[in-house]
């Protein structure tokens, strides 16, 4: 069943509708559901990147690999792109970028839109009750479309550019899916070379406040405490409306990492006692400013104001060559944002009747039909003239940020523009 808000249009329901039947859309999907094997490397790797043709296959690197850890979404969309090269019936250069185009178009508009994650993808070897509600669980919720293009650009110029270095369109084109598998393979370990070079920032008995769910983030804080052994303790932000935050501090709490989960309103209070804030994010625009979550601008107003230095983590096929200079420039971002229901969890968990995704806490006596009547008791419903907003991500200027941990090493704001030329030229 198709979930949408009051506020998407018929129109945008219609083309929805007709996206999650593309193939793209179903591979990029499958992607998205898979697990990857992302490998943890025992020595530090060079600053930059090696050129394609010498990226060390997958099963060279001796390491861990991470359980939870699912394929980041550029990394899902270019392997997108090498199956559209796989099947696609063109037989000129033109009209195979014509094609890898129309697929990159669809899977940017699929996530500016949201969605939910079509059934027939989800969880095919389960089928139990749960599965109903992933089934209404959106795709992206028009966040992460800013990171999903940047991906998909980045993988178009490289297309082009092999293009010119081999006209024979059979050899390009075998080229390009060797390279691009590489590429993709390389790309995965992103977060390992992040969590190397951001490390070591992590002073032992620190206090660390993050917000939101950042794979990145989750990733460099883990090595920290079990591969170099630092003692210290996370502050997470709740990171409403989708409990960002609190998800993340179950991630720190099970590796033994002391955590504490601060109300998003809290920021300014807890500020004071932090030693470093860092964050993931959405895409890292040309000026060097940063798009994520929601909040994460206030955090930075926070940090500089009381002299906190202010990281950001993030992955550099996420540079995207965007300058915006306030949140008034950022590209629309659709999704769920205005169905918004608002819950007083005060008086709610006072009752007696709090519930987890996990079942910890329930009552014996509770069903499921008594335990959402609980929760709608609590719900304050607001008159229909009530404006509600929720705003996905908002932008945060390069002057709060102190440095960006990459994988193309530690980068200032100011260096972002000279790798972006270099990742596109």
């Amino acid at each position: 069943m198709l979930i949408m808000t009051s506020e998407t249009s018929h129109e945008e329901q219609l083309q929805l509708q007709k996206e999650q039947q593309h193939p793209v859309i179903a591979d990029l999907c499958l992607h998205l559901s898979s697990k990857s094997s992302i490998s943890t490397p025992s020595t530090a790797l060079p600053p930059h990147p090696p050129s394609t043709d010498k990226l060390p296959s997958s099963s060279s690197s001796s390491s861990k690999k991470s359980k939870r850890s699912s394929i980041p979404l550029p990394v899902a969309a270019i392997r997108v792109l090498l199956n559209v090269i796989r099947r696609s019936k063109a037989e000129t250069m033109m009209g195979l970028q014509a094609d890898l185009r129309e697929a990159s178009d669809v899977m940017v508009n699929f996530a500016k839109l949201g969605g939910p994650i079509p059934a027939v993808l989800i969880n095919n070897d389960n089928n139990t009750a749960n599965n109903t509600k992933q089934q209404q669980r959106y795709l992206l919720a028009g966040r992460s479309h800013i990171a999903l293009s940047s991906g998909c650009e980045l993988f178009l110029k490289y297309v082009t550019r092999a293009s010119l270095e081999t006209p024979d369109f059979t050899s390009c084109k075998s080229q390009v899916l060797e390279r691009g598998e590489r590429f993709a393979e390389f790309s995965l370990a992103a977060r390992d070379r992040i969590s190397s070079v951001g490390g070591p920032f992590v002073r032992e008995g620190s206090v660390v406040l993050t917000h939101g769910r950042s794979r990145v983030v989750e990733s460099l804080l883990l090595r920290a405490a079990l591969v170099e052994k630092k003692r210290f303790r996370v502050m997470v932000l709740e990171g409403r409306p989708d409990a960002a935050g609190a998800k993340s501090a179950r991630t720190y709490e099970k590796n033994g990492i002391p955590t504490t989960v601060v109300l998003d309103s809290a920021m300014g209070y807890v500020m004071e006692r932090v030693d470093m804030v860092i964050v993931g994010a959405e895409g890292v625009v040309e000026n060097g400013g940063v798009v994520n979550k929601v909040g994460t601008f206030s955090l930075g107003v926070m940090a500089k104001e009381l002299g906190v230095p202010f990281y950001v983590a993030a992955e550099s096929y996420k540079f995207t060559r965007l300058y915006p200079l306030n949140n008034s420039d950022l590209p629309e971002m659709g999704g769920i944002g205005e169905s918004l229901q608002f819950l007083d969890t005060l008086n709610w968990s006072a009752s007696g009747s709090r519930k987890n995704d996990d079942g910890d806490e329930k009552k014996e006596e509770s069903t499921p039909t008594s335990s959402l009547q609980d929760v709608k008791d609590y719900v304050v419903n607001l008159p229909s003239t009530v404006e509600v907003q929720n705003p996905p991500c908002d932008f945060t200027p390069a002057k709060y940020i102190t440095l960006l941990f990459t994988d193309l090493g530690v980068l200032t704001p100011s260096a972002v523009s000279d790798e972006l030329i270099r990742l596109y030229q």
